[in-house]
């Protein structure tokens, strides 16, 4: 520790010895540096705020049938992105920037220059853009901000007109690509169907589906044809004599045979009679008649039958022939041999499905497999298309509804106006720093001088330095005039400090008052 403030002694005593080379070089610094500031050519500042209002009443509408874009985050863009080198050199030959660049070089100097100066302050939250820039000319400042607005706005509308056109060739183009697949997909489909009509099922139904239901539809329909033939068989029996057919004895009475000509006419007479009973009395001359007229026809029935059955008894096979009953019998064989070929073709048809489904065992799931297959590809089309077509429909509703409504509404808070002082260079500010800077000049190169031309300040220091044993060390006695003088040259050093920092402190001064009456 003694070591190091020892060094740093020694040093501070040889940057000492060099004060006035610092003193001089500090008031070279301040002056020019002071000279340079004053020379710096103010700069005026062109402002102008917007407010970029994203809501609009027709999204919560249009919710669901429109594309809705994320607004604020394609404005966010926007702004990051439009101090680009297009959009300046936009800008230079809206501003006329450019009337006085006669090289390239030049240009690129400006373009450059410009995207260094332009700045862009937003708050997210609040969707309001300051636009900005400083020039030394405050019409040209002006001119440069009323042409970045501009740009602004038309950008944001360019870039959603160009996304939405986009978007839209890009659809067109995909639905034609799947306008040729659908119809290659029809065609082979088409073409499938016609080379294997006959394998195919109409109901839509797999192969070991159709195998099953034909498979059940014959066992049935063969259970209904042996149910015909036991009864057709039943039938058969009874009009061939095998079984016995009841016809009515003759010792019954007439009442449950029938003989339709005289029990229609017997009926209508009944009816007559119950009407005019209601009318008249048993006494009445109708009514008299009326029942006459009914017992004959029942003795006339009761004669009928009497000879019927004497003609039965003289010939049986003409009796039974003749018989109601029989010719009901007969009836209903005819009725069971017609039902019996009916269902006997039936279950032929279904014998020969069933069979040639069993012949067709590997050929009809293979058919269904490329059948399942081609449906796949064609839905899948097909949807891809239907798709597209709706979304195509979304992307037209959203280019109308952004056409219409706009989508983004640029307002102009604050146009653009130029500050009518100048805010750049801040001399009030940069007048101490200077002053600072002009001090450390000083005292960097009186450490520098103290550096390059170094001395011993005392016998240590030779002792280290050389390696040499030290006999001795002669001290220097300071008369009264030397006194003087280095009292004399410490004033002077001091005179000549504080007169620059009181020249800074007085230009200081002057420079606030002229702000102040300015202002």
């Amino acid at each position: 520790m003694d070591d190091l403030i020892r060094q740093v002694t020694t040093v501070l005593a040889e940057m000492w010895r060099r004060r006035w080379l610092g003193l001089a070089v500090a008031w070279v610094v301040g002056v020019i540096s002071v000279t340079v500031l004053l020379r710096l050519p103010d700069k005026y500042e062109a402002s102008a705020r917007i407010f970029v209002d994203t809501q609009s009443i027709l999204k919560p509408l249009m919710s669901g049938l429109a594309v809705e874009p994320d607004i604020d985050q394609q404005i966010l863009i926007l702004s990051r992105t439009l101090i680009s080198r297009p959009n300046v050199e936009k800008l230079v030959r809206m501003a006329d920037l450019d009337l006085d660049i006669k090289t390239k070089a030049a240009q690129e100097e400006l373009i450059d220059d410009l995207m260094k100066s332009l700045v862009i302050k937003s708050t997210s939250r609040d969707n309001l853009y300051t636009l900005s820039y400083r020039d030394t000319v405050p019409d040209r400042a002006k001119r440069v901000v009323q042409s970045l607005v501009s740009i602004f706005v038309e950008s944001s509308l360019g870039n959603k007109r160009e996304d939405s056109d986009s978007a839209k060739k890009f659809i067109d183009d995909q639905i034609r690509v799947y306008e040729k697949k659908l119809e290659e997909a029809e065609n082979r489909l088409k073409e499938f169907k016609l080379r294997n009509f006959g394998v195919q099922a109409s109901d839509g139904k797999d192969y070991f589906g159709r195998v099953s239901e034909v498979g059940s539809a014959l066992e049935l329909a063969k259970l209904e044809l042996r149910a015909a033939e036991n009864s057709r068989d039943a039938l058969r029996r009874q009009v061939m004599g095998e079984d016995q057919v009841l016809l009515p004895d003759a010792s019954q009475s007439t009442a449950g045979v029938s003989i339709p000509e005289i029990d229609g006419r017997i009926e209508a007479m009944q009816r007559n009679l119950d009407g005019l009973l209601q009318r008249f009395t048993e006494q009445h001359p109708d009514v008299v008649s009326t029942r006459r007229l009914l017992k004959d026809l029942e003795e006339q029935k009761r004669q009928e039958i009497a000879a019927r059955r004497k003609a039965a008894l003289s010939n049986p096979v003409t009796s039974v022939n003749a018989n109601p009953v029989y010719q009901q019998l007969k009836i209903a064989l005819a009725e069971s041999e017609a039902n019996v070929a009916s269902l006997r073709a039936k279950a032929a048809e279904y014998q020969s499905r069933y069979n040639a489904l069993q012949a067709s065992a590997r050929l009809i799931p293979q058919v269904e497999a490329e059948l399942t297959q081609l449906n796949r590809d064609y839905d899948i089309n097909k949807k891809n298309y239907e798709s597209l077509v709706a979304r195509r429909e979304s992307a037209t509703i959203s280019g109308e509804m952004e056409a219409s409504a706009g989508g983004i509404d640029f307002r102009l808070i604050d146009p653009p106006r130029v500050s009518p002082k100048p805010v750049a260079p801040n001399r009030l500010l940069l007048l101490p720093l200077t002053l600072l800077i002009a001090l450390a000049a000083g005292v960097v190169v009186s450490f520098v001088a103290s550096q390059m031309r170094p001395v011993f300040m005392d016998a240590r220091s030779v002792r280290e330095v050389t390696g040499l044993p030290l006999l001795g060390s002669v001290s220097l006695v300071v008369d009264e005039a030397s006194k003087r003088r280095e009292r004399k040259g410490l004033y002077g050093f001091l005179a000549g400090l504080v007169s620059l920092i009181g020249v800074y402190g007085v230009g200081i001064l002057l420079l606030f008052l002229i702000s102040t009456r300015t202002a």
